[in-house]
């Protein structure tokens, strides 16, 4: 009897901070890695930048050292799969390699003048009039979220419409039909797929999950708005075609983009999903009503509305959650709302950077060695507030500092502002759906913090639920090629690889006090809204 030969998944995830490839076995358990970082430029106040081709060559060295640190071959490797962070976009002629910009990430606010300009034009508010009188007679969810449709600086459509509107390289490309937008999950996915541009015939495609987010796909439709053409003049045949997730045809790892070292090894490439996708799926946030708040560079919040796109209007945005064809041919599409305070990791490396503390570990003891803030305040606004206050012009600052303050004290207001900002998201999702949360999921950097998670659970009200695992993107990504690849078959069989680390409960006896804290700070908001 032939004994069964061992599987192995490669997860690449490529973040805003970093990027790492790991190879897990049939039980997820962790053969090998590696780890580089991500080289985020910053040519002018701003502009948060990725050169592509130095991006490429360490997606090269993270998957070949991590295959080499688990003693495997590339020969062992069973499939590949993709997790990417998403709005971060380039355009460029493939044909050639001619790249008309580095990557524009998704943090990027060259945009910000033209967004201020788009939202308080009269053409955005008629568009939005317009959609609310459709949805006052037709009661249509879709029609109501474009009565409050604004523009955002995360979104690709204002970075894109900046680019052509300055970028002459790229006018003329547009104008001779030889440019193509790349998200970056499309353009790792061609590079893969064709051999570094060897067959540059390979389609030209990208997941539902990372074009949902861009502003130029209408989740209620379930295609490339065309409002990008009508409002915008961007023509769709430059964007990618949009697959589900359990695309059959992503094809092989082409040897040639690895070198000779690879022979002719072709590695199945068995899934692609956005890295907010792969962490609810890493956190196994599969039913109706499920959550998980991502704590990282910025905080994420997920809340899982089943299948119903949700109209909101907080600020908070619909999204495809995830779409999966049965066997039967039938295509589930399954939706959540989100919710972002895209400076939290930010802050904290800001903090270190100013001498606050030596390393962010240090925090939790810190925030723990002082009873409170002393009254100091501090708003984490470095890209404005976002939903539910929806103020892109806050400015971040301490109040309420007297000569009694000390690092402890302003290392406490700076933890406990970024929690106060997802319960602010927590209670605008409860209020978008009807729903009242009972436990919080969360992965990221930051959640490995004792005090945050604490805190959180204590002003929330909720349960705060971490796994010993807190990769949690790198776990989704392989939990889904699993699937997609036949090693696992059903949702239940991914039950056994999630292993609860620390539930922090809430302390009733705090209720009033953090929420008289958590006023007191919400007062401040005024002070600093509408500064820049």
């Amino acid at each position: 009897m032939t004994a069964k030969t061992a599987s192995h998944i490669a997860a690449l995830d490529v973040g805003t901070t970093y990027l790492r490839c790991f190879v897990l076995d049939e039980n997820c358990t962790v053969k090998g890695s590696a780890a580089d970082a991500v080289e985020l430029l910053n040519p002018q106040p701003g502009y948060f930048e990725i050169e592509p081709e130095g991006l490429w060559r360490k997606i090269i060295k993270v998957i070949t050292e991590s295959i080499r640190n688990a003693r495997l071959t590339p020969a062992d490797i069973t499939c590949l799969t993709i997790s990417t962070q998403r709005c971060t976009f380039l355009t460029w002629n493939h044909q050639t390699n001619e790249y008309y910009h580095n990557f524009i990430t998704w943090k990027d606010l060259r945009a910000d003048a033209l967004v201020e300009q788009w939202n308080s034009s009269c053409s955005l508010r008629a568009m939005n009039g317009f959609f609310y009188a459709l949805y006052m007679v037709t009661r249509n969810a879709r029609f109501l979220a474009g009565s409050v449709l604004k523009l955002m600086n995360g979104q690709v459509t204002p970075r894109l419409l900046y680019e052509i509107a300055h970028n002459k390289r790229l006018q003329q490309a547009l104008r001779e039909k030889k440019a193509r937008l790349e998200l970056l999950d499309s353009w790792i996915l061609y590079k893969l797929r064709s051999g570094n541009g060897l067959d540059p015939d390979v389609e030209h495609i990208t997941d539902i999950t990372s074009s949902t987010a861009t502003g130029l796909y209408d989740p209620f439709t379930l295609s490339w708005s065309p409002l990008a053409r009508w409002m915008f003049g961007i023509d769709s045949s430059i964007l990618p075609r949009v697959v589900d997730n359990s695309y059959k045809n992503f094809g092989h790892v082409h040897p040639a983009a690895f070198g000779p070292s690879w022979g002719d090894t072709k590695i199945p490439i068995a899934a692609s999903l956005s890295d907010q996708t792969a962490a609810m799926w890493g956190s196994q946030c599969f039913a109706t009503g499920n959550v998980k708040v991502t704590m990282g560079t910025g905080a994420f919040l997920n809340l899982v509305t089943g299948l119903e796109c949700k109209a909101v209007i907080s600020g908070m945005y619909p999204l495809v959650a995830w779409q999966l064809t049965r066997k039967n041919k039938q295509r589930d599409t399954i939706y959540c709302i989100e919710g972002a305070a895209h400076d939290f990791g930010t802050v904290v490396t800001w903090a270190q950077s100013c001498g606050l503390f030596e390393t962010p570990a240090d925090t939790a003891d810190i925030a723990q060695s002082v009873p409170d803030t002393n009254d100091v305040y501090f708003m984490p606004a470095f890209s404005g507030l976002g939903p539910p206050v929806n103020d892109y012009r806050a400015a971040s600052g301490f109040i309420g500092m007297t000569p009694s303050t000390t690092k402890a004290h302003l290392v406490r207001a700076l933890l406990e502002s970024i929690v106060f900002r997802v319960v602010q998201l927590i209670e605008s999702a409860e209020k978008e759906t009807g729903q009242k949360l009972k436990i919080i999921k969360v992965d990221g950097g930051v959640s490995r913090n004792d005090f945050v998670c604490q805190f959180l659970a204590d002003a929330s009200g909720l349960c705060v639920e971490r796994a010993e695992c807190s990769e949690s993107s790198i776990m989704g990504a392989t939990f889904l090629a699993g699937l997609n690849h036949g090693i696992w078959h059903t949702l239940d069989d991914l039950k056994r690889f999630r292993h609860v680390e620390r539930i922090f409960k809430p302390q009733p006896k705090l209720n009033e006090i953090i929420a008289s804290r958590m006023q007191k700070w919400s007062r401040a908001i005024e002070r600093f809204s509408g500064w820049y």
